[in-house]
């Protein structure tokens, strides 16, 4: 068969299968590209290591599925080690790879990086993985969309348990802080939370990431006597300090403004104690967690971690938007999300994006360090005791208010 022949009769096949609703083979350009960004390497890299197995799982079901409006769904991840390459890498990702939409980031720092390079640009960005109240507040951005949730939401999910459990006006903590954007906003949001509460404040010390040897902090807490450590670390820094505190005999409560699983699980059980707070958490049992949990298990071994919710959850909802609007114009998924769009986050609660910050309204959950002899296995570190705010409360509870943080949309 000649040339004009294969295009004549491959031009008929195509239409055919089109017609008989079977999907038709893509070339290479007819892909939605998913620009994917996440550490691999450094303190958050193992954090990383999840967001890209989690991504390439939820691309691979999509496509398992015909893809989205026929297409294939195609996932380029890069490595943003930090907000240099950042940048770098989202502005190849729009110019050279024509991604439809950019997705991911832990980094606060690179998050907010990205998030001008997707505004100047006008393309969607969804942050799945980074906390600072800042990208929602100040620094918001009209193509900025938040499936990862702020630190206001991490403090006031477990700062609603604490009420109910402890006499804050009486409580005396001290801080200890990851000295990056993260770091200073958690720091921000979770002294603010103790005093508005009457709570007493002992200190803050910042430390820079990568810490290796926290031994001077800890002696210094035994001169200091708080009722309460309130860890606003990140990344392997969490992992560290939490094994030199168990061998420091762990001398005073300790609690945190997040939580990530991978990070304890590194600690083991030994050396965790106490109650915190999480995103997701793999032992979930509302529709659809389960089944997630499953597929990530059996495809790679070990339970997903909660960054791999989110960007398992992130990529599901860009795709079901593309999918309900029949378009992958960032502007018309802006206007589809700012109107309230509905999405199965597997929390048992529908979750949506509010419209003028553009932070998703999502279910949130209390967790405790699981009493050793129950553990089922070396992943099986949390007893889930509550979600926050509770079935039947609105979700706003845990959210940040105008007051706490205004947002002045750019336009669209």
């Amino acid at each position: 068969m000649n040339r004009r022949d294969f295009l004549k009769h491959g031009t008929t096949a195509v239409a055919a299968a089109s017609a008989l609703g079977v999907p038709a083979v893509l070339k290479a350009q007819d892909a939605i590209k998913v620009g994917h960004m996440t550490p691999r390497t450094g303190f958050l890299g193992q954090l990383g290591a999840y967001a890209v197995m989690a991504a390439q799982l939820a691309v691979d079901e999509a496509n398992a599925k015909g893809g989205v409006l026929g297409r294939k769904v195609e996932l380029i991840s890069e490595d943003t080690p930090n907000p240099g390459v950042a940048v770098t890498k989202a502005q190849k990702l729009i110019e050279r790879d024509r991604a439809a939409f950019l997705l991911g980031e832990i980094s606060s720092a690179s998050g907010l990086a990205i998030s001008e390079v997707a505004q100047r640009n006008k393309i969607l960005y969804f942050n799945t993985g980074w906390n600072s109240d800042e990208g929602r507040g100040g620094r918001c951005q009209r193509y900025l969309f938040h499936v990862e949730g702020c630190n206001t939401m991490y403090t006031k999910t477990i700062g609603r348990w604490q009420e109910r459990n402890f006499k804050l006006k009486e409580a005396r903590w001290y801080f200890l802080t990851a000295d990056y954007a993260f770091g200073h906003d958690l720091y921000r949001v979770s002294s603010r939370f103790l005093a508005e509460h009457g709570g007493t404040n002992l200190g803050n010390d910042m430390i820079a990431t990568n810490t290796l040897d926290y031994s001077a902090y800890i002696l210094k807490l035994r001169a200091i006597k708080p009722d309460l450590l309130y860890l606003n670390l990140a990344g392997t820094d969490q992992t560290t300090f939490l094994k030199q505190y168990r061998e420091f005999g762990s001398p005073y409560p300790v609690a945190g403004g997040v939580m990530d699983t991978a990070q304890f699980w590194a600690a083991g059980i030994d050396s965790l104690s106490g109650h915190w707070q999480s995103l997701w958490y793999h032992d979930l049992q509302e529709p659809g967690s389960p089944e997630f949990t499953a597929a990530f298990t059996k495809r790679f071994g070990k339970p997903p971690e909660n960054q791999a919710w989110g960007e398992y959850t992130g990529i599901r909802v860009a795709l079901q938007a593309i999918a309900e609007t029949k378009s992958t114009r960032s502007q018309d998924l802006v206007a589809y999300f700012e109107k309230g769009a509905k999405f199965d986050v597997l929390k048992g609660r529908e979750a949506s994006f509010r419209d003028w910050d553009h932070q998703l309204l999502q279910t949130m959950y209390v967790v405790k360090v699981k009493d050793k002899a129950k553990m089922r296995d070396q992943w099986d570190i949390f007893d889930i005791v509550e979600a926050q705010p509770a079935k039947g409360d609105a979700l706003e509870l845990i959210q940040p208010t105008k007051a706490e943080n205004s947002c002045t949309m750019p336009a669209l």
